[in-house]
């Protein structure tokens, strides 16, 4: 019965990881989970109004700027990625 609990536990998470591709894996490196995380802040701000209204009047700027900047630091939240190991 224990192989049928692991079985429905990894098709959930499985599941899981298809629905929300931030979730993240266990090769998983730190780069690319701060770059989820950085990702879904300025996705979240962008698709909030109010957050995009209360930064554009903070930084004395027009709401369309904002938009446009966070979206711009949408292609490399934390800057280019790491040099690999081989």
């Amino acid at each position: 019965m224990s192989s049928e609990l692991r079985y429905t536990a990894n098709t959930q998470l499985e599941h899981l990881h298809a629905r929300y591709t931030g979730t993240g894996h266990a090769d998983l490196t730190k780069y690319e989970w701060l770059t989820h995380q950085h990702r879904d802040t300025l996705a979240s701000i962008v698709g909030h109004p109010p957050l995009t209204s209360y930064l554009a009047i903070a930084d004395g700027e027009a709401v369309g700027r904002i938009k446009f900047e966070m979206t711009e630091r949408m292609l490399q939240p934390c800057g280019p990625p790491p040099k690999k190991d081989d």
